[in-house]
Order: C-alpha cells, then sequence, then structure tokens
C-alpha cells in the first residue's frame, strides 16, 4: 500500500484545518473524497459524483493516451479498483458517501454536462436556501 502524507493523523488535522480557515466566511467549492464528510460536514450543497468503474478506466486511458503513454484497459481499470479500495479503506479521511449529499452518475455524460448538473443543483440549493431565510 502507497503511504501518503495526508494519511499521517497530524498532517492530516493541519490540512482540515487549513481548508476550513481558508473557507471561513465564503461560498466556496472544493473536491476531494473526504470535503463533504469530514472537512466540512455542514456544507450546505454536497455532491457525491460517481462513474462506473468501466467508465472511469476509458477517461483515465483516454487521458493517458493523450500524454502518449500507452496503457491496457485492463491494468488501468486494475489499479482505479485497488485505488478506490485503499480510499475507502484509508484510517484517515476515508471516501466515503455522506447521507446528505446528493450523488449524480456521470456515465456517457461530457464534462459540459456535468457542470451544468452541477451548477443546476447548486442554484436550486441556493434558491431554496434564500426563500428559508
Amino acid at each position: 500500500m502507497t503511504r501518503y502524507a495526508a494519511d499521517n493523523p497530524r498532517v492530516r488535522q493541519r490540512l482540515v484545518a487549513l481548508q476550513r480557515a481558508a473557507a471561513a466566511g465564503q461560498d466556496v467549492v472544493t473536491e476531494g473524497r473526504d470535503q463533504g464528510s469530514l472537512v466540512f460536514p455542514g456544507a450546505e450543497c454536497k455532491i457525491y459524483l460517481t462513474a462506473s468503474p468501466d467508465e472511469r478506466a476509458r477517461r483515465r486511458l483516454g487521458d493517458l493516451e493523450a500524454q502518449g503513454k500507452a496503457e491496457l484497459l485492463d491494468k488501468v481499470l486494475d489499479d482505479l479498483n485497488r485505488r478506490d479500495g485503499e480510499d475507502v479503506r484509508r484510517p484517515v479521511g476515508p471516501l466515503v458517501r455522506p447521507p446528505d449529499a446528493v450523488e449524480i452518475n456521470t456515465d456517457g455524460l461530457t464534462v459540459d454536462e456535468v457542470v451544468g448538473r452541477l451548477e443546476s443543483l447548486v442554484r436550486r440549493r441556493r434558491q431554496a436556501s434564500n426563500r428559508v431565510q
């Protein structure tokens, strides 16, 4: 298993504090495996983007090919599945879907289509929040 600085509880605690301080009093958009579950558990709008392993492997293969790197789809898929397993088992900041997150499956969608769905969701949430206040 690969070791990362963010797997160290003291390092992770400091990183979480820095992220919270940077976002204090502002509307922010963050991305990461533990943003809605650990770093900003009270976030107004949490989105859990997902795609099937096959879709993600095809996308990653396209990224690698664009960089001039030759890879086999099966190897890319195996690497993604291994990393997913590591991410959900991390002792610090594991990948989890917060229960109040809206899950959006991006299979078959373009980047623009995903961004459009995200923007629409956030606008609806902000409008609903403004009506409540």
